[in-house]
């Protein structure tokens, strides 16, 4: 008797383990370090960017809605992962988002928070570099994406939406917003500054002991401030110096 009950307090111990809501085990080293690197693959988002968006369609009319937004990208490495984070000035549709890569997943998450102030959750991937996230709207089933994608060497930033009914295979077309980095100028042969956390464009800088780095974002600026060692011995043998 003592045996059955034993093995059915052991069972419903694993099964406590395993129930919904019980919080995950935080990632791990490894796993950070791989979530940094998969959104370094999109690092030309990094900055600010002066957009106006309009209507996605190869002929404009004088009557289509038009506006100005401005776009920022940065870094955060607060909590428990590195992430980029998205604020939207202005924007029609967009007002902020957290960017984050699922490492068990091998995917990207968006939580954005639209410009009606409704949270929404889009998951994808890169490929050619450009960014596909995707979600389906619980209630109309409708499937919705962002495209993202960088151009002109890190000059332009471009996303768009599109959207598809649950009983259509084609995408309709709906807003797209071209944009044009901020404060970044550069001379004909002039080398590009690198960022001393996340390898991306350097646009400020930040010193230490008598030495002088460049950072892309507020972001990325304090964590330098927080490690500044660690991130200058990252950087430095990236760099191949000692």
């Amino acid at each position: 008797m003592k045996r059955v009950l034993a093995l059915g307090l052991l069972m419903l111990g694993g099964a406590a383990a395993v129930l919904p809501g019980a919080k995950a085990a935080p990632p791990t080293e490894k796993d950070k370090a791989t979530a940094k690197e998969a959104l370094q693959n999109i690092q030309d988002f990094v900055g600010e960017w002066k957009g106006t968006g309009g209507p996605d369609k190869a002929v404009k009319s004088p009557r289509d809605p038009i506006w100005s937004e401005k776009v920022s990208w940065g870094w955060s490495f607060k909590g428990d992962e590195p992430k980029l984070v998205l604020q939207v000035k202005d924007g029609k549709f967009l007002k902020s988002g957290e960017l984050r890569y699922l490492t068990d997943q091998k995917k990207y998450e968006l939580t954005a928070v639209r410009a009606d102030g409704k949270t929404v959750v889009f998951v994808g991937g890169v490929k050619n570099e450009v960014l596909t996230l995707e979600r389906v709207d619980p209630d109309t089933k409708e499937t919705q994406q962002l495209i993202m994608n960088s151009a002109a060497e890190g000059v332009r930033f471009i996303y768009r939406y599109q959207t598809k009914a649950a009983d259509s295979t084609i995408y309709k077309k709906e807003y797209l917003v071209a944009a044009t980095r901020e404060g970044v100028t550069l001379g004909p042969g002039e080398k590009k500054k690198v960022c001393v956390v996340s390898g991306g464009l350097g646009t400020s800088q930040v010193s230490f002991k008598g030495e002088t780095f460049y950072v892309c974002c507020s972001g990325c600026a304090e964590a330098f401030r927080e490690e500044p060692e660690k991130y200058i011995a990252e950087f430095k043998a990236k760099q191949g110096k000692k």
